[in-house]
């Protein structure tokens, strides 16, 4: 599988995500349309778009922007439960074809505001068996005609997608991405998705975690390509690495004296068993690796915000490439403010890495 090389579009109405100062056309168009183009013209091969009830609908606003750009693949993040899986199917391959093969799909498992858009499966053991079943039926969609399927959670008979997605000769449809650390995530990952995404661990713990759910697809039968892997993680990249570690500094400083807003908390996230991992690096130090900053998921940080990699692009280019070492392929970076990042991680950084 290529490589991708993603940034990260907040897609909220509300201002000062992860504390970015802008302070106008959050939840526009015009302001999510700059931040795509902008990616494209600085390398990036497209976008992690937020996801949550009571933010803007992650497919809608990632159908405007495929549109709107030209080579600007939108990483959509999506939830069973809020979708069916045969809707989700016939829109995504729709998209997959209008936007020329641009669409990856994120799919999240995660609690969100399910009273609110009629969810009722609270469970996590149910939520990720319905997922698995999500994955498979949504991919034999995407590949079969006539299909029939009757699982535990979903049903459909005698379903053909039409259209298609968009097929080349190593690819027969958009990835399925999907992140989670319990036991129960990964056998999902292992069985039905192409990516398996990772927040910024240490890379001991990532080696073991790859070599886990490489030997986890053997033990479920695993169909598909080989799993790849792909890494969510902040990056704090400055001209000198003294200039980074004092912005990072300076940032956890204002976490520690403010009112803990870095990041909009939905559902069982603080209680997740990824962040839980994530948290209990602060013990073993404030910088793990070469540049593995811990420290700002004590104040506030969490997901993709709870550990940084900080450092001058060289630095932040080498602890990225010994993630690829492991077997990582896929790299989705964010910093704030985004505009700014996004052209200054991108033309600094992104040579280094191809």
């Amino acid at each position: 599988m290529s490589p991708e090389f993603l940034w990260y579009i907040p897609n909220t109405v509300e201002p000062g995500h992860r504390g970015d100062d802008t302070t106008d056309g959050w939840g526009s168009i015009e302001y999510s349309t700059d931040l795509a183009r902008t990616a494209e013209r600085h390398g990036w091969g497209g976008a992690l778009l937020g996801t949550g009830w009571g933010r803007p609908d992650t497919f809608t606003v990632a159908t405007a922007l495929a549109a709107r750009t030209t080579t600007f693949k939108p990483l959509i993040a999506v939830r069973p439960g809020y979708w069916q899986p045969a809707h989700f199917a016939a829109a995504a391959a729709t998209l997959d074809q209008l936007s020329r093969g641009r669409v990856l799909v994120n799919i999240v498992s995660g609690l969100d505001n399910l009273a609110a858009y009629g969810d009722t499966s609270a469970d996590p053991a149910q939520r990720y068996a319905r997922t698995q079943e999500f994955m498979h039926l949504v991919r034999r969609l995407w590949t079969e005609e006539d299909v029939t399927f009757a699982g535990e959670h979903f049903q459909v008979s005698g379903s053909t997608v039409a259209p298609r997605p968009w097929t080349t000769a190593g690819r027969a449809h958009p990835t399925l991405c999907f992140g989670g650390a319990s036991e129960a995530a990964e056998r999902v990952s292992a069985a039905e998705a192409d990516v398996q995404l990772f927040w910024g661990e240490p890379l001991a713990g990532l080696a073991e975690r790859i070599d886990r759910l490489r030997a986890l697809s053997e033990q479920v039968g695993r169909r598909h390509r080989p799993l790849a892997f792909g890494l969510r993680i902040t990056t704090v990249v400055r001209d000198t690495t003294e200039e980074a570690w004092r912005a990072a500094e300076e940032r956890v400083a204002r976490m520690a004296a403010g009112p803990g807003d870095e990041l909009t908390w939905t559902g069982n996230r603080k209680t997740a068993v990824g962040q839980q991992r994530l948290y209990d690096l602060a013990a073993r130090g404030e910088v793990l690796d070469t540049c593995l900053y811990t420290t700002p998921g004590k104040f506030g940080g969490g997901g993709a915000a709870t550990t940084w990699l900080v450092g001058s692009a060289a630095d932040v280019a080498t602890a990225l490439d010994n993630y690829r070492k492991l077997g990582i392929t896929h790299f989705v970076l964010s910093d704030t403010p985004y505009k700014q990042e996004i052209i200054r991680v991108g033309d600094q950084l992104l040579p280094r890495l191809r």
